[in-house]
């Protein structure tokens, strides 16, 4: 990562709900926005617009359908241009595509991220490291862009609450825990020369103090 002369502002959140061909099972389908999911990003952009500290330079999305429906919506409601960008999608179901949701090795695998071991993986996957990787690599080439600007950044869950903890030394690595990630409510991370800072997380202030 090049050097920030003043920090890039990303606002990160969940892209809104969306529906999938086969509702209960795993898969790693874009789906799309449901009509519920569209008023989200609606009212997401609608905040934005009316908060005077916030100027949203671009909003950018994961290749994920759901995801660029998401961040079209936003975009034009701002007039700001909307980009995709590879390394933001959520994190895959390798070979339990199929399986119903919260089949009990994809549970383990989140929980052991969630919790600190990264080096869990389901079969035909990513392990954690490996998405913190790329979701990390994809996000400070956006903060390069964007020097002392704001940016949406729009992801998915697990994006959100194994990725961006890591990142930001002021808050621990299980932050989302015992905080949720709801659809459409930005976590406000400051990316300089210096590192990743949190300065909120989506209906809570960040916990004081950095990890440990």
């Amino acid at each position: 990562m090049s050097d920030l002369q003043c920090p890039a502002t990303l606002l990160v959140a969940r892209d809104g709900h969306a529906a999938f061909a086969h509702p209960g099972l795993l898969t790693d389908d874009g789906g799309w926005l449901t009509d519920v999911g569209a008023t989200q990003m609606v009212v997401l952009a609608d905040r934005l617009a009316a908060d005077p500290s916030v100027r949203i330079a671009a909003v950018y999305t994961s290749p994920l359908a759901r995801s660029v429906q998401s961040g079209r919506l936003v975009s034009e409601t701002l007039g700001v241009p909307h980009e995709v960008v590879g390394g933001l999608e959520e994190r895959s179901v390798g070979e339990l595509v199929g399986q119903r949701v919260g089949h009990p090795v994809m549970a383990h695998v989140m929980h052991a991220w969630l919790t600190g071991d990264l080096s869990a993986t389901v079969p035909g996957a990513e392990d954690g490291h490996q998405v913190v990787w790329r979701a990390r690599q994809a996000m400070e080439a956006i903060a390069d862009q964007h020097r002392g600007e704001s940016v949406l950044v729009l992801a998915h869950r697990w994006i959100m609450a194994v990725v961006l903890p890591r990142l930001c030394h002021n808050v621990r690595d299980d932050l989302a825990v015992d905080h949720v990630v709801p659809h459409g409510v930005p976590a406000r991370v400051r990316v300089d020369a210096d590192g990743w800072v949190m300065d909120d997380w989506p209906g809570h202030p960040p916990p004081q103090g950095s990890k440990g």
